[in-house]
């Protein structure tokens, strides 16, 4: 018999790491997100692709991954570029449903051919809230009363052009499109991207009250790591730019953030992140107002993850945990006992927040390449066919439905990480996360054919879980890489997803 197929509510954070209740963060005010979490399964132990905005939504939305889309900074589009690959909203399209797109679901620009990928992904045109535009400019109020390009940017929201904010402009939009969708008989997929807490922190400053400054801390690791490779060292470029971080005259690459400063950038992300939080609750609310709740599943995940201070680093642009592990929970309705309200809006400026019980937890290891055949299953939809290890002219997806144990993700080395070229980047570095261990190697690229040279070593990293969570002491060793290089020697050469395969499947 056929599954009724569920309307798809597709919600993403940008540069979210699991700093939430559900995740275990002490700090986090995120009820809504948490209410979710407390109906839904959440993945403990979600990771992306990559720790940079473009690469990794391209890499998440046609489950592919980088070295397949050849997308590993923002400059090119994936159909011209490296294949026609079929995305998560197009094969839902496809399939008969109507496909929205409000916010930053895409990385705009080249990345997605300036148009959001419209109209191969969406019904309509996508939707971009008017005061982003405002994001860059000067709009924070300093200690001089005048206006600033700063990274610490709460500010009053009727001072503001338009007496609103990108990510409440977003919402709106949202609200919109979900009732125009009540009566009507096509599934809907709708992805709603909200921009925070990606940086500058222009947020609300009522969200400020939620932390004061003095009962927050700073990260437990806040020194670089002793045996970090310098290839692997973030300098966090796009913090330094802003106008508030300069005046601390921080010495480039390795000076660290004043203390006290440090604090308000936690202060400040966790504010966003709360803010962020109340804006999901409206949307949640409204599947229920508007009678949609029981016939439509949620998504809610994140680009990447976002260092606050752990290992001297600040922003995205790593291959640690704290950048590219994500908050991924799915709700699928069904079984909520009748007469109770499944998404009650909290309000955390109003309400005091208890810590509230999450429903399914899930510890294996998982990856953005994952969401698209899990949710297409998980929808009610056929799963596209799974692909070959190098799958340029084949339609399908990289990856099983959550099920393959080890991970791996790419970042760069260039004179800029922040913000990369191709063209640039000499040294690709791919980890393989594992129950036990994060292992990464860097190794020789070339931009031009793709390759990467697994011989060309430039440096490696092992930090074992059990008695290094955080990631702190790197115990790579040359002699073990060496005995893995001398087996693979008379081997032809092959792709790294095979590559890992041989040696630690």
């Amino acid at each position: 018999e056929e599954v009724e197929r569920k309307n798809v509510l597709f919600i993403m954070a940008d540069d979210l790491r699991t700093s939430l209740g559900c995740y275990g963060d002490p700090v986090a005010k995120s009820p809504n997100i948490d209410q979710l979490a407390s109906r839904g399964q959440v993945f403990l132990n979600a990771f992306a692709q990559q720790a940079v905005c473009g690469p990794s939504r391209v890499s998440m939305l046609t489950s592919r991954r980088p070295d397949t889309t050849r997308l590993y900074d923002f400059n090119s589009y994936w159909r011209v570029h490296s294949g026609n690959y079929t995305t998560l909203p197009q094969y839902f399209k496809s399939q008969g449903y109507f496909t929205m797109s409000v916010g930053k679901v895409f990385h705009p620009g080249i990345a997605s051919n300036n148009t959001d990928d419209y109209p191969y992904s969406w019904s309509i045109p996508a939707y971009h809230p008017p005061s982003f535009t405002y994001e860059k400019q000067k709009m924070c109020k300093g200690e001089d009363g005048k206006l600033h390009i700063n990274l610490l940017c709460a500010v009053n929201v009727t001072e503001q052009p338009g007496g609103t904010l990108p990510d409440l402009e977003s919402t709106e939009e949202a609200l919109r499109l979900l009732k125009s969708r009540v009566n009507d008989d096509d599934p809907f997929f709708l992805a709603v991207g909200f921009h925070k807490p990606h940086i500058p922190f222009r947020i609300p400053q009522e969200y400020l009250t939620l932390y004061p400054l003095d009962q927050m801390t700073l990260a437990s690791d806040p020194d670089i790591p002793e045996r970090l490779p310098t290839v692997a060292y973030n300098p966090w470029t796009d913090v330094r730019m802003r106008e508030d971080v300069q005046k601390l005259n921080i010495s480039f690459p390795y000076g660290s953030i004043p203390k006290d400063f440090q604090l308000r950038i936690r202060q400040h992300y966790y504010a966003a992140v709360s803010y962020m939080d109340a804006q999901v609750g409206r949307l949640l609310s409204a599947l229920e107002d508007l009678g949609l709740a029981d016939n439509t599943m949620v998504v809610f995940t994140s680009d990447h993850g976002w260092s606050l201070g752990e290992h001297g680093e600040w922003a995205k642009y790593s291959n640690f945990d704290v950048a590219t592990r994500v908050p991924l929970i799915f709700f699928v309705p069904g079984g909520n006992e009748a007469g109770t309200s499944t998404f009650p809006f909290i309000d955390v400026l109003r309400e005091s927040v208890h810590s509230i019980k999450s429903g399914k937890v899930r510890s294996r290891l998982v990856e953005l390449v994952d969401v698209f055949p899990t949710v297409s299953y998980l929808a009610g939809l056929k799963v596209p066919v799974q692909c070959p290890d190098i799958s340029f002219q084949v339609s399908g997806y990289e990856h099983q439905s959550m099920c393959l144990i080890k991970r791996t993700n790419c970042n760069l080395s260039t004179e800029n990480s922040d913000l990369p070229d191709l063209k640039d980047i000499k040294i690709m570095g791919y980890s393989l996360r594992t129950w036990d261990y994060r292992y990464t190697l860097w190794l020789g690229f070339n931009p031009k054919t793709f390759q990467v040279n697994v011989s060309d070593v430039h440096a490696g990293e092992l930090y074992m879980s059990a008695d290094d969570p955080g990631q702190d002491k790197n115990i790579f060793n040359n002699s073990d890489y060496s005995e893995i290089m001398r087996k693979t020697a008379s081997l032809p050469q092959v792709s790294w997803n095979s590559f890992y395969r041989l040696f630690f499947s």
